[in-house]
């Protein structure tokens, strides 16, 4: 048993002493591992500390070559700082003016004369450059420079700087997209502001020729007169024509106080008439050219038996201020300030409203086509013509043609958004936003055929009373007769074939000569009149053929036709 407890003793000792003695070689591992590291750690520092060369503490020790260069400079040279900013010009310079010509090459740009100044100048930038003095005073260790010399290199550079910055404005504008684009958006905007003078000065131009009484009318109308007063027995008043009131004749009606043009309005319907004796023309004008217009038609009187009777619109007893609105108006300080006060002043201002001061509208005559049921009350249908129109074909096929109960049957001028109601009226006015279609197709003056009947079973005269009280003061529309007569005749209006009436010959040239040969109709509509020098010669010989040449006053008054 003894034994036994003292080998069992024994072997737990020294299991202990082998644990501890494992212990504690293992901390001196760890330790003696930690000492190496930290020593080899120091030994690399200290060596790296050895060969590290000596700065001066005086320098920040921060920044680059430049900074380094520049605290030198300091230091040493008062020139060098200076001189140092000059060599960075001429890099930088030298840098640009190679890219301009880099891209001057790509673009394989016509300008060789610039392309060669940019290359001599890149040239004259490295020579300048690599000139010895130069570079030993900017490198780090040069020699200082001296003051003359340094402003001699300075002025140099200088000139150099100057003249590229010069070469690159006036260049860049060939090379800069951004440049380009708005250079070309200024030039459009000049051309633009130049085309609108240019249009507002044509505008008043065309507007006094189309104003102006031409000398040859002028003359014409006072040697009938003076025709008239020299034989006042052989120009009595013939007794009224009873074919004025026969309703199975042709009528027309021709408001005008041109003599020239009223009579080849009427001489081209006589000559392509089939029937020229059923024709009856209408023809009324104002006191001081009526006796003119019936010594024209005395001294040449139609052919082939048609008709004609002149009066004056003084002759309508019941057009009067009191009846009829727009004598009122015209009559009015209101609409009498509007076209004379200041009229060459606001003329260069609003071109567009130009038209609006012919003096046609201050003229009853442009007004009477409202006023046809009450001017011809026995007639049943007639046929309106302007008196700058030309009538080439028989045009009686017009009396035959079923307006479907419509009062006016005209060509529409519409195409596209163009020439419709919203373009005449004052649609952001609520009456006429509530009365009409803004879309509505427009129809052209010049050629209207009639039926009266229809128009005064509709009252058409009244509702064009009551639109014209309302635009006194003219905000539902701009002077002139078409707009009230697109409001009069709306919903009342039938569409004839276009090739009744064909228009623009007063202001289109591109007109096209196959749809003027098919034309009952053409219409000198616009400022260039036939009969004006400002006419449109590929047009006027349609008009001229039908003046009555062997007319001695004609020939007197030098029409040059």
């Amino acid at each position: 048993m003894a034994v036994a407890f003292r080998g069992g003793r024994g072997g737990v000792g020294s299991g202990q002493s082998t644990g501890l003695r494992s212990f504690f070689s293992y901390r001196i591992f760890i330790s003696a591992l930690f000492s190496f590291l930290f020593l080899a750690t120091f030994s690399v520092v200290l060596n790296s500390s050895r060969h590290q060369p000596h700065q001066d503490h005086t320098l920040p020790s921060m920044g680059n070559a430049y900074m380094q260069r520049t605290f030198l400079a300091l230091q040493s040279d008062p020139l060098k700082t200076r001189l140092d900013l000059i060599h960075k010009q001429a890099t930088d310079h030298l840098t640009l003016v190679n890219a301009y010509a880099a891209y001057a090459r790509k673009l394989k740009l016509d300008a060789s004369k610039q392309l060669k100044l940019f290359e001599d100048l890149a040239i004259n930038f490295s020579d300048l450059q690599s000139k010895p003095g130069l570079k030993s005073a900017v490198s780090d260790n040069g020699n200082a420079l001296e003051e003359d010399s340094f402003r001699q290199l300075e002025k140099e550079v200088k000139d150099k700087v100057k003249t590229a910055r010069m070469m690159i404005v006036e260049s860049k504008e060939s090379y800069d997209t951004q440049l380009k684009i708005q250079k070309l958006k200024d030039t459009i905007f000049a051309v633009q502001e130049q085309l609108t003078k240019a249009k507002k000065n044509g505008a008043v131009a065309s507007l006094i020729s189309a104003k102006s009484v031409p000398k040859s009318l002028h003359c014409l109308a006072m040697r009938l007169v003076g025709e008239r007063i020299s034989n006042p027995d052989k120009y009595k008043d013939a007794p009224p024509d009873p074919a004025a009131e026969d309703p199975t004749l042709y009528h027309y009606a021709i408001f005008s106080d041109n003599v020239i043009a009223v009579s080849v309005v009427v001489r081209s319907v006589v000559m392509n008439a089939e029937e020229p004796w059923k024709h009856v023309f209408h023809v009324v004008t104002d006191r001081m050219n009526l006796a003119a217009m019936k010594v024209w038609f005395k001294m040449r009187p139609l052919d082939r038996g048609a008709h004609v009777e002149i009066k004056s619109v003084e002759d309508f007893k019941f057009l009067n201020s009191s009846y009829a609105p727009v004598l009122r108006q015209l009559e009015s300080a209101k609409l009498q300030k509007f076209y004379f006060e200041n009229q060459a002043e606001n003329a260069t201002k609003d071109s567009h409203n130009l038209k609006f001061k012919n003096p046609k509208y201050l003229s009853m005559l442009n007004h009477l086509r409202f006023y046809l049921p009450e001017m011809y009350p026995k007639l049943n249908k007639i046929l309106f013509l302007d008196d700058d129109v030309v009538v080439q074909k028989d045009v009686t096929g017009l009396w035959k043609i079923n307006l479907d109960g419509k009062v006016n049957g005209a060509v529409e001028t519409c195409f596209g958004s163009f020439h419709r109601y919203g373009q005449y009226l004052n649609f952001s006015h609520p009456l006429i936003k509530e009365s009409f279609n803004p879309n509505a197709c427009a129809w052209a003056f010049g050629m209207n055929i009639f039926d009266l009947n229809a128009w005064r079973r509709e009252k058409c005269t009244d509702q064009y009373h009551y639109w014209q009280n309302l635009n006194e003061d003219r905000t539902l529309w701009k002077l002139g007769t078409l707009p009230p007569g697109l409001i009069t005749f709306y919903s009342k209006t039938k569409s004839l074939d276009k090739s009744w009436h064909v228009l623009g010959l007063g202001y289109n040239p591109g007109v096209s000569m196959d749809e003027i040969r098919n034309a009952g109709v053409i219409h000198y509509n616009g400022n260039m009149k036939p009969w004006l020098d400002i006419a449109m010669n590929q047009y006027k010989s349609l008009w001229t053929k039908y003046v009555d040449n062997e007319m001695e006053f004609v020939q007197m008054c030098n029409f040059g036709l």
